[in-house]
């Protein structure tokens, strides 16, 4: 499961890389996580950033395990279920992003976090986003990243990855008239060899810390407590 990543480029860069109006609520995040509001482009949207929750709204998800927010969907079940071959169809976006993180397990109470980056500087992972009413009767957005079967790299950690798009592959994703076929040959894992890895600070556990000091390389000796000299 991928349940953190960060997106920490500047608003310029943002617009720049997505063709994109960037509103002024965007703001870098370096430890995003599920319930949060972030950035995202959907296809009937893509002229400009919108804010979704990830999986479910804080106040629908107490007591919830991460599978029952909906953060992840998996990309071999997305014509299994006829409610997810109609999101596939009519409710995609994309999750900008310059990074993700999973935890490599080395004992039942032992994980180190790792980050993962590309070749690309600023990326994004194809997504569902999906529109209900709340108890109120307000409308509320929320979004899920599309997860493949881990390439190389990124199994000697984890399992699962994102499905991570390129500029040329947004732009099918993106297009609404785009065929079921086309948009299953989008969901791929990214190549092994454009992708690098290293431990991070084990600060990236605290959902509240949001802080540039979390994508910089931690030596590993750290990831059990030790914290960094940054910030």
């Amino acid at each position: 499961m991928i349940e953190r990543y960060s997106i920490a480029a500047t608003t310029e860069k943002i617009a720049e890389r997505f063709s994109a109006d960037v509103p002024e609520f965007y703001t870098p995040r370096y430890n995003a996580a599920p319930t949060q509001l972030l950035p995202v482009i959907t296809s009937g949207a893509p002229q400009g950033l919108s804010l979704f929750y990830w999986g479910r709204p804080p106040q629908w998800a107490r007591n919830k395990s991460l599978s029952e927010r909906i953060v992840n969907v998996h990309m071999e079940t997305l014509l299994e279920r006829p409610v997810l071959k109609k999101a596939l169809m009519k409710f995609r976006c994309i999750v900008p992003a310059d990074g993700f993180y999973a935890w490599k397990k080395l004992g039942k109470k032992t994980a180190i976090p790792y980050r993962f980056v590309t070749n690309q500087e600023i990326f994004s992972f194809a997504g569902l986003w999906e529109e209900f009413e709340d108890e109120g009767g307000a409308m509320v957005h929320t979004f899920t990243i599309i997860t493949i079967a881990a390439n190389e790299s990124v199994g000697r950690i984890t399992d699962r990855m994102p499905v991570i798009l390129t500029k040329q592959n947004e732009s099918v994703w993106l297009d609404q008239r785009t065929t079921e076929a086309d948009l299953v040959k989008q969901l791929t894992a990214y190549p092994s060899e454009k992708i690098n890895l290293y431990p991070v600070s084990p600060r990236i556990n605290e959902l509240k810390t949001d802080v540039p000091s979390l994508i910089i390389p931690t030596p590993p000796a750290d990831q059990h407590g030790n914290l960094t000299l940054f910030d």
